[in-house]
């Protein structure tokens, strides 16, 4: 969950997308887990992935952005209470 975490957060991050390279060093992925992780993410239409003439790149969509949002709360509640 942190690892999805991370990448959703990065890619939030970069409001035109995000190039599927600078993802994979950015989260500190090998190409592999990389490839697993976003196959999952687009099967569950967290991200999409856009191909272009000029490049790849990958957005959040906003299931992806509501994940987050309630991942993020579900974490201070944790901490909240020390579990």
């Amino acid at each position: 969950m942190n690892i999805i975490s991370d990448m959703l957060t990065i890619i939030r991050g970069k409001r035109e997308g995000i190039k599927p390279t600078h993802l994979m060093y950015k989260a500190n992925l090998s190409h592999n887990q990389m490839k697993l992780y976003l196959n999952e993410l687009i099967k569950k239409n967290l991200i999409e992935k856009t191909i272009s003439k000029k490049d790849n790149r990958i957005t959040i969509t906003k299931s992806g952005r509501d994940f987050l949002l309630q991942y993020t709360r579900m974490k201070e509640f944790e901490k909240t209470f020390g579990l």
